[in-house]
């Protein structure tokens, strides 16, 4: 899988993902070493926050983007765009690649475990649909919140 990392000096994890316009590309699998594959210094206007095109992205072709801050709005366009946007204290590009491949494995491994409600003790087992107004996902009566108003859903359907 590609991995691009958001580095202004091809050194270190930049903050800011939105704004960056260079990127280490890197070629990572579960098992195997990651290799640096590609560099990628865009020109202003390619920058997630400058680009609003409806054409292809040099990041599209990539599994993930991991920088050292990234805003909703660089999440959400990147989630659109097929692309996983990470966040990361990891200031080394190569450690922070290597810890997302592990991460996914695992992920891939075991079920995503229910931790809805774990926090307060309070869960609740009766789901149901939103109907034509939502999303037609199935919810817990715990997700309910102001994200639901309007008939939205916050499951990004």
């Amino acid at each position: 899988m590609r991995i691009a990392v958001a580095s202004q000096n091809f050194r270190t994890i930049t903050g800011h993902a939105g704004k960056t316009r260079r990127f280490l590309v890197y070629e990572a699998a579960p098992s195997a070493p990651v290799i640096e594959v590609d560099r990628l210094d865009l020109p202003k206007d390619m920058s997630m926050h400058e680009f609003h095109g409806e054409g292809a992205h040099p990041l599209d072709a990539m599994k993930a983007v991991i920088a050292g801050s990234a805003g909703q709005g660089f999440t959400a366009r990147m989630a659109a765009r097929g692309v996983l946007a990470v966040v990361t204290d990891e200031t080394d590009p190569l450690l922070a690649v290597q810890a997302l491949v592990e991460a996914l494995a695992q992920m891939k491994e075991a079920p995503i475990p229910d931790l809805r409600g774990a926090a307060s003790g309070h869960h609740h087992h009766h789901h149901h649909d939103h109907g034509t107004g939502g999303c037609g996902c199935s919810h817990d009566e715990a997700d309910h919140g102001s994200e639901h108003a309007g008939g939205g859903c916050s499951c990004n359907h």
